[in-house]
């Protein structure tokens, strides 16, 4: 648990700056995390005799969130040219002998998709109007779920929530994340538009802040539930041990993701 404490106070006196100035800093640490994480994807995948392309895989999780921030108009079609190239380059090793390079397509592309168009909604969050704030509402009620989940789930938790998948995950663990997510939603939206400079101020208040949070709370549990599929798969118990007590990068960010996707959605279709 020290050693947990410890990494986690590492990354957030790392990431906190880049969160709070933005720009090319955040850019570079949210694509850090990306690239890493597909790194471990393919790791995971040829743990098991899959095959993805490493190169286009890497590449293309590089390349879309690159686009993303700086070359936003030219994103679809990178896009479209990706997984088109991707289809080309596992067609060659299928005859070159390769019998399930259709297989390697399907984790080529999902790796794609699923880690490089996703995972910048990190960088489209950061980059909305007010996106620092956003990004400092959203991730909070992230961190506060896995916080409360796995504090009261491991002193708790009575009743296995999925055996196969992490059989240390309990319903009462899930409740409780859910719970702390909605309590820190619910005052961070005050404090953002209540308290001092109030940012946020008409935007969204409490009540809003608590349902975002409920949401986050309940949904974002299945990015990490999705994790461990890969890892069960693959006989890995991390994606790999860069942060001690953490995991890898993928394990990092697999909730992140999908407070991203939420958050930058609820961000733009409910609450302004």
């Amino acid at each position: 648990m020290l050693r947990r404490t410890l990494t986690a106070l590492v990354l957030v006196a790392i990431g906190l700056p880049g969160i709070i100035y933005g720009g090319v800093y955040y850019f570079i640490l949210i694509t850090i995390f990306l690239v890493g994480s597909a790194w471990e994807y393919v790791r995971l995948y040829r743990a098991v005799q899959y095959e993805p392309s490493e190169i286009l895989t890497i590449g293309g999780v590089l390349a879309i969130a690159t686009a993303r921030v700086f070359f936003v108009e030219v994103t679809m079609v990178l896009f479209a040219a990706l997984i088109l190239l991707a289809m080309t380059v596992h067609l060659v090793t299928f005859e070159r002998g390769r019998d399930q390079a259709a297989l390697d397509f399907c984790v080529t592309v999902a790796g794609i998709i699923y880690i490089g168009w996703l995972g910048s909604y990190l960088l489209d969050l950061r980059n909305l109007n007010l996106g620092v704030w956003w990004l400092m509402l959203i991730l909070p009620i992230v961190w506060a779920g896995d916080t409360g989940a796995y504090s009261i789930g491991a002193v708790y938790g009575k009743h296995k929530m999925t055996p196969r998948l992490s059989p240390k995950k309990s319903w009462e663990g899930y409740f409780a994340g859910v719970f702390t997510s909605v309590i820190v939603g619910a005052f961070f939206a005050y404090a953002f538009s209540s308290l001092g400079p109030q940012p946020l101020s008409g935007l969204i208040n409490p009540l809003q802040g608590g349902l975002l949070g409920l949401v986050i709370g309940a949904v974002v549990p299945l990015g990490d539930l999705g994790e461990s599929m890969l890892k069960r798969q693959s006989g890995l118990k991390d994606s790999s041990n860069i942060f001690p007590g953490h995991g890898g990068f993928l394990d990092r960010i697999d909730s992140w993701i999908w407070g991203a996707v939420i958050g930058y959605f609820a961000v733009q279709l409910f609450v302004v």
